[in-house]
């Protein structure tokens, strides 16, 4: 069992930067790949970025990458999603996932999840 807390969301002006982050409980945290979703109002959860196990492989959505990094601390149980030049479109409710398998999909859908943060972009 892995519990997800999400912190770091907020308003910020477009252009603007941001850094989540998401600390998990368990002793089992390096076991388990991370990333990040998101679920915009009146629309369906989107993949956002994903890492793996060891942190050493990375995969985004095409519409962050570039401007979204996700990385990860096993030491402290973190995992973060450092967001520059931020788009009113990238306005969303954000939620940390977690899973025993590592996933380079937009399409799969993780075991654990947090109870998100809000991310919002003003225009």
């Amino acid at each position: 069992q892995v519990q997800l807390a999400e912190s770091g969301g907020g308003l910020v002006q477009a252009g603007g930067s941001l850094r989540l982050s998401c600390a998990a409980s368990g002793r089992t945290f390096s076991t388990h790949a991370l990333g990040w979703f998101r679920q915009a109002l009146g629309k369906e959860r989107e993949f956002v970025a994903t890492i793996s196990k060891s942190g050493g492989v990375t995969y985004y959505a095409a519409s962050v990458k570039g401007r979204f990094t996700i990385s990860r601390d096993n030491a402290k149980n973190t995992v973060y999603l450092q967001m520059n030049s931020l788009k009113f479109e990238d306005t969303a409710v954000y939620y940390c996932a977690a899973d025993p398998t590592s996933w380079y999909s937009g399409s799969y859908y993780p075991r654990y999840w947090g109870q998100g943060t809000q991310v919002t972009v003003s225009s």
